[in-house]
């Protein structure tokens, strides 16, 4: 083949590829809506899923050490060593569910719920401030310790999510919210 063609077909080549991504990057015109059919309604579009409410930033709840921690099966929380009388405090803002001693091997209990998803459990108190309704605020002072239900002084403190018991450390040192 001579060169002029070869050239010549470079060219055309050239062009045709030009060609096809000048179309395939041009945009489309905006489209009209198809009509709606006489007698039809219009739906909305849906609105977006409400967000997963975030979790409070949680507190510790008392500031002993931790005598043991949450294994999801003999223990559904954290163990805090402490003295007769020292504060135990809301963990975060919420409502009081439940006051009571009815719960083997909890003692003396409050229970706080936060929002939908996620509770609090202060168990073997000495004496409990709240009373059932009540609307507590973070760092309320809500009973003191003691050792009702329990062969020591401290505080079992569980944190439920959806009444799941998960480990309480990821979030009181706000690793999750």
């Amino acid at each position: 083949m001579p060169i002029n063609t070869l050239v010549l077909r470079a060219a055309l080549m050239a062009a045709a590829v030009a060609s096809l991504l000048a179309c395939s990057t041009t945009p489309l015109p905006p489209q009209r809506p198809l009509p709606t059919p006489p007698g039809a309604t219009v739906k909305p579009p849906a609105p977006p899923p409400p967000a997963a409410p975030a979790a409070p930033a949680f507190i510790r709840p008392a500031t002993g050490a931790t005598l043991s921690r949450f294994d999801g099966k003999v223990n559904k929380g954290l163990d805090i060593a402490g003295s007769i009388g020292e504060p135990i405090l809301a963990t975060a803002d919420g409502r009081v569910v439940y006051v009571g001693g009815e719960l083997r091997g909890y003692g003396n209990m409050v229970i706080v719920k936060h929002n939908d998803t996620f509770l609090s459990a202060y168990a073997h108190a000495q004496q409990i401030l709240v009373k059932e309704k009540d609307v507590v605020r973070q760092g309320q002072k809500i009973a003191e310790m003691g050792s009702s239900g329990t062969d020591r002084v401290k505080l079992h403190f569980e944190l439920r999510k959806q009444g799941v018991a998960v480990d309480p450390e990821p979030y009181l040192n706000g690793q999750l919210r």
